[in-house]
């Protein structure tokens, strides 16, 4: 098969080359799915998952992405819930050889099924971002209808998930961006706009859930205007300031099936949209990978038509 593939950390992405390698085998509880889609994700190569396995060992040659759609072409021995030919979609183990190649063995209860109606590619738009925005709002912020959130990056791939999830279950959000992002994030649904460049972000009136994107400042600043009891939720690392009776939280996002199960829902139903900036070719992914250029919305590859 055609993957990509990286071997050494010091050359960062000047190191990705496309190559032909063995198909995986899929093991206990596995299942080999043939890659249609697949996401990139900008930062990948710095984390150390890509590079050594969870006894810190060396992996390398490994396969970046995460994020696929496809279809199961094998089930590994005492795999249940799936079956051969079966459309899927779901979030690769992060120490495992990922999506950018034509198959991937993954563990089965990563994936959930993929409706006929949704495309390969919409299809991959939003596991990992509508997993981080689940997981963010209601696992860690345990955000409810009538509570005030503030979404930071309200017009960017995990933020303007988050937008369309929090209003859907009747909560007051406020999105923060760029001035040029207003027009994005008021069409994923946000009640508030903040120029986080003209606008103070410490008059908004006080909130019960901050769920950052960003990191760094905006995140301190975050902090003063939520309620006492309330929580501030991150995926950029832990937030060295404190406040009193605010509870800080990090998390990585985990894959979860039933969770996809309720985002393609949405996304079938027409209640959601998805965030794509930009389809490319599968031979064209690593130039993608090594570009300057900024792109607005998920970037997937299209590894198979």
């Amino acid at each position: 098969m055609k993957a990509i593939v990286v071997k050494d950390q010091n050359a960062g992405l000047a190191g990705m080359k496309l190559v032909e390698m063995p198909e995986p085998s899929a093991a206990i509880n596995d299942v080999l799915v043939q890659v249609y889609a697949a996401g990139i994700t900008g930062d990948e190569l710095s984390w150390p998952s890509t590079w050594v396995d969870r006894a810190g060992a060396e992996r390398t040659p490994s396969i970046p992405g995460h994020e696929l759609a496809g279809v199961v072409t094998t089930l590994g021995y005492g795999t249940t819930g799936l079956s051969v030919g079966q459309r899927v979609f779901g979030l690769q183990d992060w120490y495992r050889n990922g999506s950018l190649a034509e198959y991937v063995a993954i563990e089965a209860r990563n994936l959930a099924p993929l409706p006929d109606d949704i495309d390969f590619n919409n299809g991959n738009a939003p596991v990992m971002p509508g997993l981080t925005a689940w997981q963010g709002l209601f696992q860690h912020g345990e955000l409810k209808a009538g509570q005030r959130v503030l979404v930071h990056g309200a017009a960017g791939i995990v933020g303007s998930m988050a937008v369309q999830l929090a209003r859907e279950i009747g909560a007051y959000v406020i999105g923060t961006g760029r001035a040029a992002h207003r027009e994005i994030a008021l069409n994923f649904g946000i009640n508030e706009f903040v120029d986080l460049d003209g606008n103070a972000l410490e008059d908004i009136n006080k909130v019960d859930l901050v769920f950052d994107v960003l990191g760094g400042d905006i995140a301190k600043r975050s902090l003063p205007v939520i309620r006492k009891g309330g929580k501030f939720v991150s995926i950029t690392g832990w937030n060295e300031e404190q406040v009193d009776g605010v509870q800080n939280i990090d998390f990585v996002v985990e894959a979860d099936r039933s969770q996809l199960v309720e985002i393609a829902k949405r996304f079938g139903e027409g209640r959601f949209k998805t965030n794509i900036g930009k389809v490319i070719p599968f031979d064209n992914a690593i130039a993608t990978y090594n570009s300057t250029d900024r792109v607005k919305g998920k970037i997937i590859v299209h590894v198979r038509s």
